[in-house]
């Protein structure tokens, strides 16, 4: 089993965040991840930074990127810095597919059964009203475009995430799991898990294309040897 963080944010790419790399590196070795994706904001991690940084650290640290597009937020695998069109979803599809890799929807139903006026929802900002089925939210025009949907975000209501987790199933979609930490507090609350060890981001994207993975939730408590793996549906 190999048990990956796909959604964290450091301050070396997002002024939003708190979380340094050794407060980092220490929390996941105390609930037992083995590795994180860097999805900075504005990129930031080269890999020859993520080297120096992680080489004695035991954890596998991919470089990507979370991208505010025209469409909403998009996890970028496979790129770690910002080139500029990238906001377009269009331009970021051809980049990142020129490097080979993929695109995670990121918490796309985030706000979105808040009462007024905290409902303001990324993705359906501009439709007239809010979807009110299944069939209505996954038929936005995002969902055609990438390869997989964060079904679960440890920074969501759990309402959130199953929604997002039904359209995913509806779309024959694949989901993934991850924190969306911005601190130490939210490392692995939720998680993308492998059967095989993972090597490096090519394998990561390979395995994410073909599978299987599992999300699954991490709870974690003072004592590392407490936290407990609870799987929730995917489907991959």
């Amino acid at each position: 089993m190999f048990v990956i963080d796909l959604h964290v944010h450091t301050v070396k790419g997002s002024t939003d965040s708190s979380l340094t790399v050794d407060d980092l590196i220490t929390e996941c070795h105390r609930i037992g991840l083995n590795g994180i994706c860097l999805t900075e904001h504005s990129g930031g991690w080269l890999r020859e930074d993520i080297e120096i940084e992680f080489q004695d650290s035991g954890l596998l640290a991919i470089g990507a990127i979370e991208v505010n597009t025209n469409l909403g937020h998009v996890l970028a695998i496979g790129i770690d810095q910002y080139t500029s069109g990238i906001n377009n979803i269009e331009i970021l599809r051809k980049t990142v597919d020129a490097e080979g890799g993929l695109l995670i929807a990121a918490h796309p139903m985030r706000n979105l059964f808040n009462k007024p006026p905290y409902n303001q929802n990324i993705l359906f900002n501009d439709w007239k009203q809010p979807p009110q089925t299944i069939h209505d939210a996954a038929s936005h025009e995002l969902f055609e475009i990438v390869d997989l949907i964060e079904i679960s975000n440890g920074a969501n209501t759990q309402q959130e995430n199953l929604f997002t987790s039904r359209v995913a199933d509806f779309l024959g979609k694949g989901g993934t799991g991850g924190s969306d930490s911005h601190s130490i507090e939210g490392i692995g609350s939720s998680v993308t898990v492998f059967d095989n060890p993972i090597k490096d981001r090519d394998d990561l994207v390979r395995n994410l294309i073909e599978g299987p993975f599992y999300v699954c939730l991490l709870y974690t408590s003072p004592s590392p040897r407490d936290g407990l793996l609870s799987r929730m549906p995917s489907s991959a």
